[in-house]
Protein backbone atom coordinates (compact mmCIF):
# COMPACT_ATOMS: atom_id res chain seq x y z
CA UNK A 1 0.00 0.00 0.00
CA UNK A 2 0.88 3.19 -0.88
CA UNK A 3 -0.09 6.63 1.43
CA UNK A 4 0.39 10.18 -0.25
CA UNK A 5 1.30 12.90 1.54
CA UNK A 6 -0.82 16.20 0.31
CA UNK A 7 -1.86 19.77 0.60
CA UNK A 8 -0.92 22.84 -1.05
CA UNK A 9 2.74 24.47 -1.01
CA UNK A 10 5.00 25.63 1.74
CA UNK A 11 2.79 24.02 4.39
CA UNK A 12 5.63 21.58 5.68
CA UNK A 13 4.75 18.93 3.29
CA UNK A 14 8.53 17.72 2.63
CA UNK A 15 9.40 18.38 6.31
CA UNK A 16 6.89 15.72 7.12
CA UNK A 17 7.90 13.08 4.53
CA UNK A 18 11.58 13.96 5.48
CA UNK A 19 11.12 13.33 8.87
CA UNK A 20 8.74 9.79 8.45
CA UNK A 21 11.34 9.07 6.93
CA UNK A 22 15.05 10.31 6.99
CA UNK A 23 15.40 10.46 3.14
CA UNK A 24 16.87 13.44 1.23
CA UNK A 25 14.32 15.70 -0.17
CA UNK A 26 14.38 19.17 -0.87
CA UNK A 27 13.23 21.43 1.73
CA UNK A 28 12.70 25.26 0.53
CA UNK A 29 10.15 28.34 2.06
CA UNK A 30 8.84 28.85 -1.51
CA UNK A 31 6.17 27.01 -3.70
CA UNK A 32 6.33 23.65 -5.83
CA UNK A 33 9.76 22.55 -3.80
CA UNK A 34 8.53 19.29 -4.81
CA UNK A 35 7.74 18.37 -8.86
CA UNK A 36 8.72 15.18 -9.00
CA UNK A 37 7.22 12.91 -6.61
CA UNK A 38 9.76 11.74 -3.37
CA UNK A 39 9.16 8.02 -2.52
CA UNK A 40 10.32 6.45 0.66
CA UNK A 41 9.69 4.47 4.14
CA UNK A 42 7.86 5.75 6.81
CA UNK A 43 7.65 3.04 9.82
CA UNK A 44 4.38 2.44 11.83
CA UNK A 45 4.67 1.12 15.39
CA UNK A 46 3.28 -1.81 16.91
CA UNK A 47 3.48 -3.49 20.09
CA UNK A 48 5.87 -6.09 19.37
CA UNK A 49 5.11 -9.78 20.31
CA UNK A 50 8.14 -11.01 21.49
CA UNK A 51 8.06 -9.77 24.92
CA UNK A 52 5.18 -12.18 25.74
CA UNK A 53 7.35 -14.86 24.97
CA UNK A 54 10.27 -13.35 26.88
CA UNK A 55 12.48 -13.08 24.19
CA UNK A 56 13.99 -10.33 21.99
CA UNK A 57 13.58 -9.84 17.97
CA UNK A 58 15.91 -9.14 15.63
CA UNK A 59 13.78 -7.39 12.55
CA UNK A 60 14.53 -8.06 9.23
CA UNK A 61 13.38 -4.58 8.30
CA UNK A 62 12.59 -1.66 10.59
CA UNK A 63 13.75 -2.04 14.45
CA UNK A 64 12.43 -2.62 17.44
CA UNK A 65 13.20 -0.09 20.18
CA UNK A 66 11.66 -1.45 24.02
CA UNK A 67 9.59 -3.91 22.43
CA UNK A 68 7.68 -1.36 20.14
CA UNK A 69 8.76 -2.93 16.43
CA UNK A 70 8.81 -0.16 13.98
CA UNK A 71 7.26 -1.76 10.30
CA UNK A 72 7.88 -0.07 7.20
CA UNK A 73 4.99 1.33 4.80
CA UNK A 74 5.45 3.65 1.65
CA UNK A 75 4.71 6.95 1.64
CA UNK A 76 4.97 9.53 -1.48
CA UNK A 77 5.12 13.94 -1.21
CA UNK A 78 3.79 14.79 -4.33
CA UNK A 79 3.98 18.72 -5.63
CA UNK A 80 1.80 20.89 -3.57
CA UNK A 81 -1.81 21.65 -4.95
CA UNK A 82 -3.36 24.90 -4.96
CA UNK A 83 -6.86 26.15 -5.88
CA UNK A 84 -7.83 25.08 -9.65
CA UNK A 85 -5.55 22.13 -10.21
CA UNK A 86 -8.01 20.20 -12.25
CA UNK A 87 -8.23 22.90 -14.84
CA UNK A 88 -4.15 21.96 -14.63
CA UNK A 89 -3.34 25.42 -12.49
CA UNK A 90 0.39 25.19 -10.66
CA UNK A 91 1.45 21.62 -10.46
CA UNK A 92 -2.12 20.34 -10.50
CA UNK A 93 -2.22 17.74 -13.60
CA UNK A 94 0.82 16.33 -12.07
CA UNK A 95 0.00 16.18 -8.41
CA UNK A 96 -3.16 14.51 -9.43
CA UNK A 97 -1.58 11.85 -11.73
CA UNK A 98 1.11 11.31 -8.78
CA UNK A 99 -2.17 10.68 -6.47
CA UNK A 100 -3.93 7.88 -8.32
CA UNK A 101 -1.37 5.42 -6.76
CA UNK A 102 -2.21 6.25 -3.34
CA UNK A 103 -4.38 4.28 -1.25
CA UNK A 104 -4.79 6.95 1.47
CA UNK A 105 -3.47 10.85 2.09
CA UNK A 106 -2.50 12.02 4.88
CA UNK A 107 -3.69 16.44 4.00
CA UNK A 108 -0.26 18.68 5.79
CA UNK A 109 -2.70 21.50 6.40
CA UNK A 110 -0.61 24.79 7.98
CA UNK A 111 -2.67 25.21 10.76
CA UNK A 112 -1.40 28.40 12.39
CA UNK A 113 -2.97 30.16 8.70
CA UNK A 114 0.77 31.37 8.10
CA UNK A 115 -0.08 30.48 4.46
CA UNK A 116 -2.42 31.82 2.05
CA UNK A 117 -4.06 30.00 -0.96
CA UNK A 118 -1.06 29.87 -3.26
CA UNK A 119 1.82 28.89 -0.58
CA UNK A 120 3.05 32.40 0.08
CA UNK A 121 3.59 33.81 4.19
CA UNK A 122 1.43 35.92 5.61
CA UNK A 123 1.09 36.74 9.22
CA UNK A 124 0.13 33.66 11.47
CA UNK A 125 -3.83 33.57 11.96
CA UNK A 126 -4.34 35.72 8.67
CA UNK A 127 -5.51 33.41 6.68
CA UNK A 128 -7.97 30.16 7.29
CA UNK A 129 -6.96 26.79 7.12
CA UNK A 130 -10.47 25.61 6.85
CA UNK A 131 -10.39 26.51 3.24
CA UNK A 132 -7.26 24.20 2.75
CA UNK A 133 -9.33 21.39 3.56
CA UNK A 134 -12.33 22.47 1.72
CA UNK A 135 -10.21 23.09 -1.60
CA UNK A 136 -8.63 19.92 -1.23
CA UNK A 137 -11.72 17.94 -1.58
CA UNK A 138 -13.10 20.02 -4.30
CA UNK A 139 -10.16 19.52 -6.13
CA UNK A 140 -10.18 15.80 -5.52
CA UNK A 141 -13.78 15.55 -6.55
CA UNK A 142 -13.42 17.70 -10.00
CA UNK A 143 -10.39 15.38 -10.78
CA UNK A 144 -12.92 12.23 -10.13
CA UNK A 145 -15.70 14.13 -11.78
CA UNK A 146 -13.37 15.18 -14.73
CA UNK A 147 -12.33 10.99 -15.48
CA UNK A 148 -15.87 10.17 -15.60
CA UNK A 149 -17.73 12.38 -17.51
CA UNK A 150 -15.21 11.28 -19.98
CA UNK A 151 -17.30 10.42 -22.85
CA UNK A 152 -20.22 9.52 -20.47
CA UNK A 153 -22.76 10.57 -22.99
CA UNK A 154 -22.18 7.99 -25.65
CA UNK A 155 -21.08 5.67 -22.08
CA UNK A 156 -24.44 5.95 -20.94
CA UNK A 157 -26.76 5.59 -23.98
CA UNK A 158 -24.31 2.12 -24.38
CA UNK A 159 -25.11 1.20 -20.97
CA UNK A 160 -28.87 1.52 -21.32
CA UNK A 161 -29.26 0.33 -25.01
CA UNK A 162 -27.34 -2.78 -24.16
CA UNK A 163 -28.78 -3.08 -21.08
CA UNK A 164 -25.36 -3.58 -19.56
CA UNK A 165 -24.46 -2.98 -15.61
CA UNK A 166 -23.76 0.26 -15.25
CA UNK A 167 -21.19 -0.59 -11.31
CA UNK A 168 -19.21 -3.02 -13.76
CA UNK A 169 -18.89 -0.51 -16.81
CA UNK A 170 -18.13 2.33 -14.39
CA UNK A 171 -15.57 0.05 -12.25
CA UNK A 172 -13.62 -0.80 -14.77
CA UNK A 173 -13.80 2.71 -16.30
CA UNK A 174 -12.16 3.98 -12.68
CA UNK A 175 -10.06 1.13 -12.42
CA UNK A 176 -7.15 3.84 -12.21
CA UNK A 177 -8.16 5.50 -9.54
CA UNK A 178 -8.59 2.16 -7.21
CA UNK A 179 -12.26 1.81 -7.51
CA UNK A 180 -14.30 -1.59 -8.22
CA UNK A 181 -17.60 -2.59 -8.56
CA UNK A 182 -18.44 -3.31 -5.43
CA UNK A 183 -17.76 0.41 -4.61
CA UNK A 184 -19.44 1.68 -7.68
CA UNK A 185 -22.71 -0.38 -6.73
CA UNK A 186 -22.48 0.70 -2.74
CA UNK A 187 -22.14 4.32 -3.51
CA UNK A 188 -24.95 4.32 -6.06
CA UNK A 189 -27.22 2.71 -3.48
CA UNK A 190 -26.12 5.12 -0.44
CA UNK A 191 -26.65 8.58 -2.98
CA UNK A 192 -29.84 6.70 -4.28
CA UNK A 193 -29.08 7.85 -7.32
CA UNK A 194 -31.73 7.08 -10.48
CA UNK A 195 -31.46 3.39 -12.07
CA UNK A 196 -31.23 4.43 -15.56
CA UNK A 197 -28.32 6.39 -16.24
CA UNK A 198 -29.48 8.53 -18.87
CA UNK A 199 -31.39 9.91 -16.11
CA UNK A 200 -28.42 11.31 -13.95
CA UNK A 201 -27.44 15.09 -14.20
CA UNK A 202 -24.35 16.68 -13.46
CA UNK A 203 -25.11 17.11 -9.79
CA UNK A 204 -25.68 13.99 -9.45
CA UNK A 205 -22.16 12.45 -11.20
CA UNK A 206 -20.24 15.22 -8.72
CA UNK A 207 -22.18 13.58 -5.60
CA UNK A 208 -20.82 9.82 -7.40
CA UNK A 209 -17.08 11.41 -7.43
CA UNK A 210 -17.49 12.39 -4.17
CA UNK A 211 -18.54 9.20 -2.44
CA UNK A 212 -16.00 7.04 -4.54
CA UNK A 213 -13.09 9.82 -4.01
CA UNK A 214 -14.04 9.23 0.25
CA UNK A 215 -13.83 5.78 -0.34
CA UNK A 216 -11.08 4.89 -2.45
CA UNK A 217 -8.63 8.27 -1.17
CA UNK A 218 -9.52 8.09 2.45
CA UNK A 219 -7.98 11.15 4.27
CA UNK A 220 -6.25 12.26 7.53
CA UNK A 221 -5.50 15.90 8.78
CA UNK A 222 -2.07 16.64 10.03
CA UNK A 223 -2.56 20.23 11.26
CA UNK A 224 0.99 21.45 11.16
CA UNK A 225 2.77 24.16 12.82
CA UNK A 226 0.83 24.02 16.05
CA UNK A 227 3.66 25.70 18.14
CA UNK A 228 3.26 28.81 15.76
CA UNK A 229 0.62 31.62 17.02
CA UNK A 230 -3.26 31.10 16.72
CA UNK A 231 -2.26 27.42 16.09
CA UNK A 232 -4.10 25.82 19.33
CA UNK A 233 -6.99 28.30 18.38
CA UNK A 234 -7.01 27.29 15.03
CA UNK A 235 -7.52 23.54 16.18
CA UNK A 236 -9.73 23.82 18.20
CA UNK A 237 -12.24 25.34 16.05
CA UNK A 238 -11.46 23.23 13.08
CA UNK A 239 -11.66 19.94 15.04
CA UNK A 240 -15.68 21.37 15.60
CA UNK A 241 -15.78 22.65 11.92
CA UNK A 242 -15.22 19.07 10.57
CA UNK A 243 -15.90 16.54 12.71
CA UNK A 244 -16.13 14.19 9.88
CA UNK A 245 -11.84 14.06 9.85
CA UNK A 246 -9.18 12.28 12.37
CA UNK A 247 -7.28 15.85 12.72
CA UNK A 248 -3.80 15.53 15.09
CA UNK A 249 -2.17 18.45 16.04
CA UNK A 250 1.39 18.08 14.66
CA UNK A 251 5.05 20.04 14.14
CA UNK A 252 7.13 17.87 11.42
CA UNK A 253 9.71 20.79 12.16
CA UNK A 254 10.34 19.53 15.50
CA UNK A 255 10.15 15.64 14.62
CA UNK A 256 12.69 16.58 12.02
CA UNK A 257 14.84 18.09 14.55
CA UNK A 258 14.60 15.32 17.77
CA UNK A 259 14.78 11.95 14.38
CA UNK A 260 18.30 14.20 13.42
CA UNK A 261 19.54 14.95 16.87
CA UNK A 262 18.89 11.03 17.82
CA UNK A 263 20.32 9.80 14.62
CA UNK A 264 23.43 11.84 15.36
CA UNK A 265 23.59 9.99 18.70
CA UNK A 266 22.69 13.34 20.73
CA UNK A 267 19.62 12.46 21.82
CA UNK A 268 17.48 9.33 23.12
CA UNK A 269 14.08 9.37 21.01
CA UNK A 270 11.47 7.40 19.94
CA UNK A 271 9.19 8.24 17.90
CA UNK A 272 5.83 9.42 18.83
CA UNK A 273 6.52 9.18 22.50
CA UNK A 274 7.28 12.56 24.49
CA UNK A 275 10.26 12.36 26.59
CA UNK A 276 13.59 13.47 25.04
CA UNK A 277 16.72 11.76 26.87
CA UNK A 278 20.13 14.17 26.34
CA UNK A 279 23.16 11.97 25.57
CA UNK A 280 25.82 14.45 24.64
CA UNK A 281 26.75 17.79 25.52
CA UNK A 282 24.25 20.02 23.25
CA UNK A 283 25.23 23.30 22.47
CA UNK A 284 23.26 26.65 23.63
CA UNK A 285 21.06 26.86 20.47
CA UNK A 286 20.62 22.93 20.22
CA UNK A 287 19.38 22.82 24.14
CA UNK A 288 17.60 26.09 23.34
CA UNK A 289 15.61 24.39 20.60
CA UNK A 290 15.03 21.13 22.78
CA UNK A 291 13.19 23.02 25.60
CA UNK A 292 11.03 24.68 22.86
CA UNK A 293 10.17 21.65 21.35
CA UNK A 294 9.76 19.68 25.19
CA UNK A 295 7.71 23.04 26.61
CA UNK A 296 5.51 24.06 23.68
CA UNK A 297 5.28 20.72 21.51
CA UNK A 298 6.01 17.61 23.63
CA UNK A 299 4.23 18.52 27.18
CA UNK A 300 1.38 20.36 24.80
CA UNK A 301 0.54 17.69 22.85
CA UNK A 302 2.20 14.21 24.45
CA UNK A 303 4.01 13.95 20.75
CA UNK A 304 5.05 16.01 17.84
CA UNK A 305 1.84 14.14 15.97
CA UNK A 306 3.72 13.06 13.19
CA UNK A 307 4.39 9.53 14.29
CA UNK A 308 0.49 9.38 15.38
CA UNK A 309 -0.77 10.85 11.90
CA UNK A 310 1.14 7.82 10.10
CA UNK A 311 -0.09 4.88 12.48
CA UNK A 312 -3.84 6.00 12.20
CA UNK A 313 -3.53 6.44 8.29
CA UNK A 314 -2.87 2.80 8.27
CA UNK A 315 -3.98 1.15 11.21
CA UNK A 316 -7.64 3.73 11.33
CA UNK A 317 -8.26 4.60 7.53
CA UNK A 318 -6.76 2.01 6.14
CA UNK A 319 -7.96 -1.02 8.98
CA UNK A 320 -4.79 -2.58 8.25
CA UNK A 321 -3.46 -5.44 10.52
CA UNK A 322 0.47 -6.55 12.10
CA UNK A 323 0.46 -10.77 11.79
CA UNK A 324 3.92 -12.35 12.45
CA UNK A 325 5.46 -15.30 10.90
CA UNK A 326 6.55 -17.82 13.58
CA UNK A 327 6.70 -21.46 14.68
CA UNK A 328 5.36 -23.35 17.69
CA UNK A 329 8.74 -24.57 18.83
CA UNK A 330 10.52 -22.50 17.07
CA UNK A 331 10.44 -18.70 16.40
CA UNK A 332 13.70 -17.60 14.43
CA UNK A 333 14.58 -18.19 11.22
CA UNK A 334 17.18 -20.62 9.52
CA UNK A 335 19.96 -17.64 10.59
CA UNK A 336 18.72 -17.52 14.12
CA UNK A 337 16.89 -14.28 14.08
CA UNK A 338 13.81 -14.16 16.50
CA UNK A 339 10.64 -13.43 14.76
CA UNK A 340 12.03 -11.90 11.88
CA UNK A 341 9.47 -10.63 10.13
CA UNK A 342 5.93 -8.11 10.56
CA UNK A 343 3.70 -7.99 7.76
CA UNK A 344 0.67 -5.68 7.55
CA UNK A 345 -2.62 -7.23 5.53
CA UNK A 346 -6.04 -5.64 5.59
CA UNK A 347 -8.67 -6.25 8.14
CA UNK A 348 -10.42 -9.39 6.98
CA UNK A 349 -7.84 -11.10 6.00
CA UNK A 350 -7.60 -15.09 6.67
CA UNK A 351 -4.77 -17.69 7.27
CA UNK A 352 -4.97 -18.86 3.84
CA UNK A 353 -4.09 -14.68 2.82
CA UNK A 354 -1.57 -14.98 5.17
CA UNK A 355 -0.13 -18.03 3.60
CA UNK A 356 0.17 -16.45 -0.06
CA UNK A 357 1.52 -13.19 1.48
CA UNK A 358 4.21 -15.24 2.81
CA UNK A 359 5.06 -17.18 -0.48
CA UNK A 360 2.38 -18.25 -3.27
CA UNK A 361 3.44 -21.90 -2.67
CA UNK A 362 2.43 -21.69 0.77
CA UNK A 363 -1.05 -20.67 -0.32
CA UNK A 364 -1.19 -23.22 -3.07
CA UNK A 365 -0.44 -26.28 -0.34
CA UNK A 366 -2.38 -24.63 2.42
CA UNK A 367 -3.19 -27.50 4.88
CA UNK A 368 -3.85 -25.69 8.37
CA UNK A 369 -2.41 -22.78 10.38
CA UNK A 370 -1.67 -22.36 14.25
CA UNK A 371 -2.31 -19.89 16.51
CA UNK A 372 1.70 -19.49 18.27
CA UNK A 373 -0.12 -18.09 21.00
CA UNK A 374 -2.74 -20.44 22.15
CA UNK A 375 -1.13 -23.56 19.85
CA UNK A 376 -4.35 -23.68 18.34
CA UNK A 377 -5.20 -25.40 14.82
CA UNK A 378 -6.84 -22.73 12.39
CA UNK A 379 -8.35 -23.14 9.16
CA UNK A 380 -7.59 -21.21 5.90
CA UNK A 381 -10.52 -18.93 7.01
CA UNK A 382 -9.84 -18.13 10.53
CA UNK A 383 -10.00 -14.59 10.46
CA UNK A 384 -6.75 -12.65 11.49
CA UNK A 385 -6.32 -10.85 14.42
CA UNK A 386 -3.82 -8.18 14.84
CA UNK A 387 -0.50 -8.92 16.30
CA UNK A 388 -1.24 -12.92 15.44
CA UNK A 389 1.42 -14.93 15.43
CA UNK A 390 0.49 -17.69 12.95
CA UNK A 391 2.95 -20.50 11.57
CA UNK A 392 1.51 -22.17 8.27
CA UNK A 393 1.68 -25.71 7.79
CA UNK A 394 2.02 -26.57 3.88
CA UNK A 395 2.52 -29.73 1.21
CA UNK A 396 4.44 -27.75 -0.52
Amino acid sequence: MLIGVVGKPSVGKSTFFKSLTLADVAIAPYPFTTIEPNKGFAFVKVECVDKEFNTQCNPRTGSCINHVRFVPVEVMDVAGLVPGAHEGKGMGNKFLDDLRQADALIHIVDIAGATNEKGEAVQPGNYDPAFDIRFLEHELDQWYLGIIKKGWDKLARQIHQEKLDPAKVLGKQLSGLNVNETMVKNAVATLNLPQTLIEWTDEHLLKLSSELRRLTKPMIIAANKIDLPSGRQNFERIQKQFPEYKIIPCSAESELALREAAKKGLLEYIPGENKVSVKQTLSSQQQKAIDYINKNILEQYNSTGVQKTIDAALFELLKYIAIFPGGVNKLSDQHGNVLPDCFLLPEGSTALDFAYKLHTDLGKGFIRAIDVKTKRTVGKEYLLKHRDVIEIISSK
